[in-house]
């Protein structure tokens, strides 16, 4: 590729991330009252900016928020393009496909500290395979008590150092067409796999909710749902709000998903351009499989 694409994909790289850091910065703080001669001082008002944060959260927790490039149907060289430019978090949703561009010889040499998010309906018959990707850095497609046992039996079996990162999938939207474990199945997923998955770490929850949502009718209530489980779960298993993060958001809708306290965005399409996808089953799914692996291109 030449010099002129590789401008053109750092500077849509960068357009990403300072959006992201303009989200982060509109996103409400916890803001603490200090006393003043005549008690403590009322917290500041602020204007209110319009319908789609009528019902943001009071404040949230000061965490910045992480970008996964999402590189589904593009080259291994494209994500070398964007290591270059300073990206270090890359996404995938299908096993082989992971497996191949973590694989590639020119991304093991040239990006070293490349860390690889599985973002994918994962089966169980092919976690072991997800388990040989170099720099597998997380799944965060975890919906099932058993699949998080299996992923736990196989990290084990790997003797990898430390812990894998997992995040447990919610299907806030309650489509069929969705993956994910309802909301309510949430709390016990993840208290199993903090009491019995002791090669697992986890770190958050993820949703990918409806498409097209229109937020001139308020926040979109797929996020509002997932945060909701978070209060739950940190509440009843005394867990501090920072140490659970949110998986939310993609191209078309990850700044509002910042502003209302997403922690992981997923982004694909604005950064490496439209997919393309070639007219072949998918390789990661077997011909019994329930449903279809959704797409996270925006």
């Amino acid at each position: 590729r030449g010099a002129g694409a590789m401008a053109d994909l750092g500077l849509r790289l960068r357009a990403v991330t300072d959006s992201i850091s303009g989200a982060a910065a509109r996103r409400p703080r916890v803001q603490r009252a200090h006393p003043g001669p005549s008690g403590p001082c009322p917290r500041p008002r602020t204007p209110d900016p319009g319908p789609s944060t009528a019902r943001r959260p009071r404040g949230l927790p000061a965490v910045a928020p992480r970008l996964v490039a999402v590189g589904k149907t593009k080259p291994a060289s494209l994500m070398i393009e964007a290591y270059h430019h300073g990206q270090r978090h890359f996404g995938e949703n299908y096993v082989q496909e992971l497996v191949e561009k973590a694989s590639d010889s020119q991304i093991l040499s040239l990006c070293p500290e490349i860390k690889w998010h599985f973002i994918g309906h994962l089966q169980r018959n092919n976690v072991n395979k997800l388990m040989a990707t170099p720099n597998l850095f997380m799944i965060e497609t975890i919906d099932s008590i058993k699949l998080a046992d299996k992923v736990n039996v196989s990290w084990q079996k790997k003797q990898a150092a430390g812990r894998l990162k997992v995040m447990v999938q919610v299907n806030t939207s309650e489509e069929d067409s969705k993956h994910g474990m309802s909301a309510a199945d949430t709390l016990d997923t993840v208290s199993h796999i903090f009491d019995h998955c002791p090669g697992l770490e986890f770190v958050g929850l993820m949703t990918i909710g409806r498409y097209g949502y229109d937020l001139s009718q308020g926040p979109n209530p797929d996020f509002q749902v997932l945060a909701a489980r978070r209060r739950e779960l940190c509440s009843k298993l005394d867990l501090p709000l920072e140490a659970v993060e949110l998986s939310m958001g993609m191209s078309t809708d990850y700044e509002h998903a910042i502003e209302v306290g997403a922690t992981n965005v997923r982004v694909g399409s604005v950064i490496f351009g439209e997919r393309t996808y070639p007219n072949k089953p998918n390789p990661d799914k077997e011909p019994e499989a329930e449903g279809v692996g959704e797409r996270l291109a925006a």
